[in-house]
């Protein structure tokens, strides 16, 4: 009896982490990219990093040189009985402009590109189909983002985390960040 308990409790864990995913997604300053995925049902967590660069383990100085590679990059922890991966494309490209290369609002260079990171053969094709829609439906007249192989995940510094919720008076979240957040959710209706 013992055993099958404890069977029943390993099965459990494991279906519990089969619906565990992770998905990346680049386009801009982190922080609001963070803030705007953690509104989302069904997103466990979203991490503040670095993705797409050949610099190991960089820093927030090395990545604001402009010359890692990196994008600055939100790990979306989710639940995909939730929220889907494709739900997840749609939070994307409607919080920023993927018409604009390497810039979003006031942050530019090759670090704020618009950038998908897929984990898997599924992602690539879900986020390269997804494009193909969103500009066969006149949606954007062009769209720079670019969909990468996800190969390292560097997570930013401890004071880059949840920095929107920690840090509400900043000028930059006052001026930026809460204004794209509340820019999407007037135009993307959240899913329950």
């Amino acid at each position: 009896m013992r055993f099958a308990t404890l069977g029943m409790i390993c099965f459990l864990c494991f279906c519990a982490s089969a619906q565990r995913q992770k998905a990346y997604f680049a386009s801009g300053c982190f922080w609001c990219v963070e803030a705007i995925f953690e509104t989302i049902p069904g997103v466990i967590n979203a991490t503040s990093g670095y993705c797409g660069g050949e610099t190991e383990n960089p820093t927030y100085r090395d990545i604001c040189s402009g010359l890692t590679g990196h994008a600055e990059t939100v790990e979306v922890t989710f639940n995909e009985k939730n929220v889907s991966y494709e739900t997840l494309l749609e939070v994307f490209f409607a919080s920023h402009d993927p018409e604009t290369l390497n810039r979003q609002g006031p942050d530019q260079g090759t670090q704020y590109r618009s950038a998908i990171f897929y984990t898997d053969v599924f992602q690539k094709q879900k986020a390269e189909a997804y494009i193909k829609q969103l500009l066969a439906e006149s949606k954007f007249k062009r769209i720079t983002t670019s969909v990468e192989e996800m190969k390292v995940f560097y997570p930013a510094e401890s004071y880059h985390q949840d920095f929107e919720k920690k840090n509400p008076n900043h000028p930059y979240i006052q001026s930026v960040s809460k204004a794209r957040k509340l820019n999407f959710l007037k135009k993307y209706k959240i899913k329950n």
